[in-house]
């Protein structure tokens, strides 16, 4: 088992690797734009070929990572710095009014699609790559905020909870020290799943025109713009496809492996 776990997490490190440091070094290394050539062509110096106006597709895709990449993780982040302080005073307060002011606003943001709650804002005002982080963050945060609260609420359930209280312990302390370590392990495979589901919805909003150009350089936009050239030029929306992919899968695996490398560590050390 142990050499089935170490292959899991070499093979999701191998996977997400390559978007990866695609996305984060290739501007560095993609040079000046040169001259544009003719449409969905194959050769001519262009060894990806060229995409819908005549770009070098190489170029692009050198280009085109960092935005999504930054955004999901960005959007990543807002909504748990949002999400738990939320679910924390929430699951810790002996207050139900406060608890339903916390809650209920986001219940009502809970079941509006994500997808659709973007789109609606897209149509009052254009948002520019920042804007599209803060609204796949507020589009994350109801979700992420009642799974902060569940985990939080087991653990303040337990006794050790209540000895605390009646030892004086500040909130802060328990909040912190108790409640949030128990909750490390939830926490940690939310994140994993979560940020895949905000990469797939940072490029389906790009494929769509949120948050970005139409002719910008985005793996997202070039399968869009690109795809009515698919049977001529194909690699001009396979690549950026198969990279987007390659980025959510290996971050699945990535986060299995680890947890699951994790959870049988942690299970031999409870032995006596």
């Amino acid at each position: 088992m142990s050499r089935l776990r170490t292959g899991r997490f070499a093979l999701g490190v191998t996977v997400v690797a390559v978007p990866l440091l695609l996305a984060l070094l290739g501007p560095v290394f993609a040079g000046g734009p040169g001259p544009r050539a003719t449409s969905f062509t194959l050769g001519g110096g262009h060894w990806l070929g060229t995409d819908f106006v005549g770009r070098d597709v190489w170029r692009q895709v050198l280009h085109g990572g960092r935005p999504v990449v930054l955004t999901a993780l960005a959007a990543t982040a807002l909504a748990y710095l949002v999400a738990l302080p939320v679910g924390l005073v929430s699951a810790l307060t002996r207050h139900r009014r406060l608890e339903d002011l916390l809650m209920r606003p986001l219940d009502v943001l809970l079941a509006v699609p994500s997808l659709l709650l973007i789109l609606l804002a897209a149509t009052v005002f254009e948002p520019d790559a920042v804007g599209l982080a803060l609204l796949v963050a507020l589009a994350q945060v109801p979700d992420a905020a009642r799974l902060v609260r569940a985990a939080a609420a087991e653990a303040v359930a337990r006794p050790a909870v209540e000895a605390l209280r009646m030892q004086g312990e500040t909130w802060w302390r328990i909040a912190v020290g108790y409640v949030g370590r128990s909750m490390l392990r939830t926490l940690a495979a939310d994140a994993g799943t979560r940020l895949t589901g905000v990469l797939y919805l940072v490029a389906t909003a790009a494929f769509l025109g949120v948050g970005v150009a139409p002719d910008a350089a985005d793996w997202a936009v070039m399968v869009d713009r690109n795809r009515t050239g698919l049977f001529v030029q194909p690699w001009a929306v396979v690549v950026p496809a198969v990279l987007i992919v390659a980025l959510t899968t290996g971050t699945n695996l990535l986060f299995d492996a680890a947890l699951d490398k994790g959870g049988r560590r942690t299970g031999k050390e409870a032995r006596p």
